[in-house]
């Protein structure tokens, strides 16, 4: 069994950290090889920043099957707490063993004089019930408490609440978890502790200051392409270079989510399936979509595509066809109103002008269910009926002589 094979071996080199994560389908540069040293050198985290799709936890996953160690995971996620991170008590286990444990505790307090006595017997015996027996570690205290050395998952730290990078601070700065009921569990193996992070807000100084550091961008485009080479996708190598650099231009594009390394490889493969030869605009939209998620991205991408297949195209301006006469010709039809997205531009409307119409005084009449006044193609206007002033001060009045007389 080699050194790597039992976990618990160490890199001797930065050369060999490339060589190991090649082994598992991981392209490393230099300086992410280094960074990966120094982790397994110095047994400190890593913090690993970066847009989505560059990689980030797919090296924890290389990481963990280089050294030969077991992967655990948090997924963290907006409100979670401590317990769904650290431990929680196994309260249905309890119960059950209090249910059948129940003749058991009916002796102990059997004698008990008084009611405060017997509360006492018990609660010396609440050790029992709040034991290792009945703790349901999570993967913070499971990674401390692993008697085989393991790779910690820390992803999208960024998506969880700030009360959760408290309580990382004692794990990733001592290796340890407090219990107060037990007491404080610390690990033999420290962990290799990978935490990612997309930036959609900033994490605290303290966590960074327990962490090495690392920031993970696109990589070159030599590099991607060695990456879509490595996964065997089917497509010619021609091919495949010339899509590496459609997708580069794709991400210079304004889009709400570029494509990421794991779409241009899953973009390859369709196109491999497709027995695609030539790479042209037509089947590059026809196909945009499994790099490009959202739809003002897929039409941004569509529109884009033609001068990134060939720099030279000419593509014509939509929307500046003029026809004769005093109407225009324009290249695509306009949209109807129910249909237009806000987030176009050009279809924006004045909805402050459509609320003050609806509240044009007589717009639906003066009763409800009639026809607007002068409207419907001339049908003749309901008016409701007047009722004399004398009418309602009779029935008033009659009404309220008959309540004196009571």
């Amino acid at each position: 069994m080699s050194q790597f094979e039992s976990g618990s071996g160490q890199f001797d080199s930065v050369d060999e950290v490339v060589d190991a994560l090649g082994e598992q389908g991981y392209i490393a540069d230099t300086r992410l090889a280094t960074t990966v040293f120094l982790v397994n050198r110095l047994d400190k985290p890593l913090l690993i920043e970066g847009p989505a799709g560059v990689g980030k936890t797919e090296l924890a996953k290389a990481l963990a099957k280089a050294t030969g160690r077991r992967l655990l995971r948090l997924q963290c996620y907006e409100g979670q707490d401590e317990t769904k991170a650290l431990y929680e008590w196994d309260y249905g286990k309890q119960l059950l063993y209090t249910q059948i444990l129940r003749e058991k505790i009916g002796q102990v307090v059997a004698d008990s004089p008084t009611l405060e006595d017997a509360v006492d017997r018990i609660g010396a015996q609440e050790s029992v019930f709040f034991s290792e027996r009945f703790l349901a570690a999570r993967p913070l205290l499971e990674a401390i408490r692993s008697p085989e050395p393991v790779v910690l998952l820390i992803d999208e730290v960024d998506r969880a609440d700030e009360a959760l990078e408290a309580v990382l601070l004692e794990t990733l700065a001592e290796y340890q978890v407090s219990v107060p009921e037990v007491g404080t569990f610390t690990t033999e193996q420290p962990p290799y502790v990978v935490l990612t992070s997309n930036n959609t807000r900033d994490l605290s100084a303290a966590l960074k200051r327990r962490c090495l550091h690392l920031f993970l961008d696109y990589p070159t485009a030599e590099r991607e392409l060695e990456i879509v080479r490595s996964k065997k996708t089917g497509l010619p190598d021609a091919l495949a270079e010339q899509l590496v650099g459609i997708v580069r231009g794709l991400r210079e594009l304004e889009l709400r989510k570029s494509p990421s390394i794991s779409e241009t490889i899953d973009w390859a493969r369709t196109l491999a399936v497709l027995g695609v030869e030539e790479l042209n605009a037509t089947i590059l939209s026809d196909t945009v979509s499994v790099v490009v998620k959202y739809d003002k991205d897929v039409r941004k991408a569509i529109g884009a595509l033609p001068k990134l297949v060939d720099p030279n195209a000419t593509v014509p301006e939509k929307g500046h066809g003029h026809g004769h006469g005093h109407g225009h010709g324009h290249d695509e039809e306009p949209k109807p109103r129910s249909t237009r997205r806000d987030d176009d531009a050009e279809d924006e409307v004045d909805g402050r002008a459509i609320r003050a119409a609806k509240d044009t005084p007589g717009r639906f009449g003066h009763t409800y269910g009639s026809n607007p006044l002068g409207g419907d193609g001339g049908a003749k206007a309901v008016v409701p009926p007047k009722v004399p002033a004398e009418r309602g001060s009779r029935s008033f009045g009659a009404g309220l002589g008959r309540r004196r007389a009571l």
